[in-house]
């Protein structure tokens, strides 16, 4: 016999709570699989410390395949539910579809911001409701603080550092609460203008904060905000909402930049397509949590209405306390229904609450004793150790190292404004670059991705903005290949300074002293417009003929006879260029080649390269036209600028330089009297 299907949608309290019960109490007797967006189960009520700074996102995240080890995870978002055939269609994060088939089917698909119809919200405002929002409000409230301190304009100035939150319920009372400290501690930092300090307003149709709580517990916040400096405004909310500020139904215009939307949660939509009865977008249910007409299905937590058994004719409030606990009534009643037995109605006792204010502030009533001040807060930080199903060390480590050192006030830039809008069906999840937005039409091509068509966006073009817009995080590097004005110095000769001579593309670079093992690579492939001393030289070489050490060609190693010519260079230049700039330089070449450049060792033919001959005239380039004419010189002739030379061979038209053949008979070196006569290498 086959195990039974037991499908749960959605992992927050109820449906976490009901897996992890579950699992216990089947071990291995049936096939629990959990479909869910992410792969973690969030404790929601320490969200507002994440967007103040004191705890890590990770920590109020709890694995779900790490702490349910019997239940299949599976990704995605339930589309289609088929009530008659039993089986669960969902779309897995990364837009692909799938189909669970289930013989018990436990909803618990949560809740998702609650919308009004007033102009400007949906565009302006943001939620509160997934680790998404929270991280995007503390890198946004950090940037607002910052942009302010650097503000010329006052009215800037003070619009950017105004707050306001919509909703003074659990999540808008304590959002405000951890706000005003967070900003405090950011203005230490960031110090503002003479006057302007952070303004935080707190809006609501109610009558007074909390309203769902005792009263005691109400006047406990509202006295605790107050004096904080928070501007409490009960029966005001918003009329409108623009970019620059907010118009209140009082007739006030704030300007402003934030505004944080916390009025409060509607079912998930997914329980509106299956068409069985609602009670204000919630599915009704049995008290055993089981849906009228369709024993196989059962409900908790937001998406139920669960009835009130202690007050007849009422629903239970949508409050994590109410799901956790309507989650272990779920399973138990699931496991019941497969193996006979008779199942529970959820009966709850309230056992009291707790709202954290902030540092050592809170209000809370355990077992009805009204609590304000730091035993508030130690009762409120011990339940929420004891209730959290993980990471509790990690998180009393958290508080203790916020109590003891600053916060870091920084942005961390992960979550962009439109990757998180108001009019969300998943809260839970931040809007991505290819996600299913953009096959709704409502979000832009990403760079390099395909759109909803399938066709791939052009390369080199960013998108902002607009859900599922581009990551502009990314860069796109433009295919254009043209590095001409980056690289100056190729044009001028690399290595050594402008005697060198100019660079033949692809040559290396100077003369018979530089490193000829390096080769240079111009990105332009015709550079000859750049250098206008090329064609000059060029054209006296035209004149001149051929020299006896032939012309450097591209590619080439150049200069005199110190370079290293046994390497082969091959330029991507296809033309060959007749010009030698290094000879237009005397770089370390043969003497007979004309007078030497200041500070240059002489150069080949065999002579003693270690003697400096300087030239008096600084300008050694008019003087070209004598390396001709000391190519027919008898010994001992005058050079200029040098007077006689008689250590010098004649070079005659045809006599080598460097290794070629010179004139017969040995060379005598009067300029260095511990050599011996020898003859030059070559001799016979």
């Amino acid at each position: 016999m086959s195990r039974p299907r037991i499908v749960i949608v959605g992992a927050g309290f109820a449906g976490y709570r009901t897996a992890r019960t579950l699992a216990r109490a089947a071990r291995g007797r049936a096939d629990i699989t959990l479909l869910n967006p992410t792969d973690y189960f969030l404790y929601l009520p320490l969200l507002p410390q994440v967007a103040a700074g004191i705890l890590e996102p990770r920590r109020v995240t709890v694995s779900l395949s790490g702490t349910l080890p019997d239940v299949r995870l599976v990704l995605g978002e339930a589309g289609r539910i088929d009530l008659d055939g039993r089986t669960v269609h969902y779309t897995d994060p990364e837009g692909g579809s799938g189909t669970l088939a289930y013989d018990r089917l436990v909803l618990a698909a949560g809740s998702v911001n609650k919308l009004l119809p007033i102009p400007g919200v949906a565009e302006h405002a943001h939620g509160f409701r997934g680790l998404p929002e929270a991280l995007y409000l503390r890198d946004h409230v950090t940037r607002q603080i910052e942009l302010a301190a650097t503000a010329d304009d006052p009215g800037e100035c003070a619009a950017r550092c105004t707050f306001v939150v919509v909703g003074a319920g659990y999540t808008g009372t304590e959002v405000a609460a951890q706000g005003q400290l967070l900003t405090d501690a950011l203005v230490r930092s960031h110090p503002l203008r003479q006057g302007i300090r952070p303004r935080w307003l707190l809006l609501d149709v109610a009558g007074r904060v909390l309203p769902e709580l005792d009263q005691r517990l109400s006047d406990t916040a509202d006295r605790v905000l107050r004096a904080r400096g928070v501007e409490v405004r009960m029966g005001t909310s918003v009329k409108e909402a623009t970019r620059d500020g907010v118009l209140l139904t009082d007739g006030e215009s704030v300007d402003t930049r934030t505004l944080v939307w916390c009025v409060g949660v509607r079912p998930d939509p997914l329980v509106e397509s299956l068409g069985l009865p609602l009670e204000r977008g919630r599915l009704l249910v049995e008290p055993t949590l089981q849906v009228p007409g369709r024993p196989e299905v059962f409900a908790c937590g937001d998406a139920a209405a669960v009835p009130d058994l202690d007050r007849p004719g009422q629903y239970t409030p949508m409050t994590a306390q109410h799901a956790w606990r309507q989650g272990k009534v779920a399973a138990h009643n699931v496991a019941v229904s497969l193996t006979g037995g008779t199942p529970r109605p959820y009966r709850h006792k309230d056992m009291g609450f707790v709202v954290d204010l902030g540092g050592v502030k809170a209000a809370a009533n355990p077992l009805g004793i009204p609590l304000s001040g730091l035993p508030a807060g130690l009762v409120t930080r011990g339940y929420h150790l004891a209730a959290m199903p993980g990471n509790r060390v990690r998180v009393a480590a958290d508080w203790l190292l916020d109590a003891v050192l600053p916060r870091q006030g920084v942005q961390l830039g992960l979550v962009r404004s439109w990757s998180v809008p108001l009019d969300t069906d998943a809260p839970e999840l931040a809007r991505v670059p290819g996600g299913r937005e953009r096959e709704q039409g409502t979000a832009g091509s990403a760079p390099g991705t395909a759109d909803a068509g399938g066709t791939p966006a052009p390369a080199g073009q960013r998108a902002a903005g607009g859900g599922g817009g581009a990551d502009t995080s990314r860069t796109i590097t433009s295919p254009t290949p043209a590095p001409v004005k980056r690289e100056p110095a190729r044009r001028r000769g690399e290595r050594g300074s402008a005697a060198d001579g100019p660079a033949v593309p692809g040559a290396t670079g100077g003369g018979g002293g530089e490193d000829s093992s390096r080769t240079i690579t111009s990105p332009t492939p015709e550079p000859v417009k750049r250098q206008p001393a090329q064609r000059e030289a060029a054209g006296h070489r035209e004149q001149q003929g051929p020299v006896a050490d032939g012309p450097d060609l591209p590619g080439a190693t150049g200069g005199g006879g110190g370079a290293d010519t046994s390497r082969t260079i091959t330029s991507p230049t296809p033309a060959p260029v007749k010009r030698e700039p290094a000879r237009r330089r005397g770089e370390r070449g043969s003497v007979a080649d004309g007078p030497a450049v200041p500070g240059a060792t002489g150069g080949g033919g065999g002579a003693d390269s270690s003697r400096t001959i300087t030239s008096p005239t600084p300008e050694p380039v008019k003087r070209q036209p004598a390396q001709r004419e000391a190519a027919h010189r008898e010994p001992g002739g005058d050079r200029p600028g040098s007077g006689p030379v008689k250590d010098r061979p004649d070079r005659r038209p045809g006599a080598r330089t460097a290794g070629h053949e010179p004139a017969p008979g040995p060379v005598r070196r009067s300029d260095a009297p511990d050599a011996p006569d020898t003859p030059v290498e070559g001799d016979q």
